[in-house]
């Protein structure tokens, strides 16, 4: 086994899950970055108002994507990206989220993915007054990078996932997620299968 995954982060235009404008993708494999890619999304109609208070935190702005590829378009890109990893994403919560509401708001299945998150891993690692990204990514030494950046923030949580995993001697996402009792979500049609089949039997 080897620590390998897709980090991802994902900026949205509005409070909508769908409403995705940005993503950030850093591949690692045996706990080296080898690939990084970032663009912007045109979320779907009916989701792609740009509020003022999102554009404060990210400064992406509805002009920005207006030669951007819709979801629908550009989904098959990051499906390629990650190619079959565990994604890992900080408040991976919301992540999901986010390509489960963008999938629905553009009547295209949901992909399937498992994933872990840097969130949840953080709080079993570090013991920090907060597990903000930029928190938890200064403890594994990653600092001074654009946070809500949708690319640098998948850098950050990369980063911490690869530290997490040394601390705790694990060698693969499914060993980090048992070393800190973090969970391994599922996303996509067998979703609910998938975490089923993960569940330890009960013993009568």
């Amino acid at each position: 086994m080897a620590l390998n995954f897709t980090a991802i982060d994902f900026e949205t235009a509005n409070s909508s899950s769908a409403s995705a404008c940005s993503v950030g993708l850093v591949k690692v494999r045996d706990g080296v970055v080898v690939d990084k890619a970032g663009w912007l999304i045109k979320p779907p109609l009916g989701h792609d108002q740009f509020n003022e208070w999102n554009t404060r935190i990210h400064g992406i702005m509805a002009p920005d994507v207006v030669d951007a590829l819709l979801w629908s378009e550009q989904l098959p890109d990051l499906v390629a990206f990650a190619d079959g990893d565990h994604l890992v994403a900080h408040n991976a919560g919301f992540d999901m989220g986010v390509i489960a509401g963008a999938c629905r708001a553009s009547f295209i299945e949901v992909p399937e993915f498992r994933y872990l998150c840097s969130l949840q891993v953080a709080r079993k690692t570090y013991n920090l007054e907060s597990y903000r990204l930029p928190v938890a990514a200064m403890a594994a030494g990653f600092e001074d990078f654009a946070h809500h950046d949708a690319l640098a923030d998948s850098e950050a949580c990369a980063a911490i996932i690869v530290h997490a995993a040394r601390r705790h001697d694990a060698f693969s996402i499914e060993q980090l997620a048992t070393a800190t009792d973090s969970r391994i979500g599922a996303i996509g049609p067998d979703a609910a299968g998938a975490v089923a089949a993960r569940r330890p039997m009960a013993i009568g």
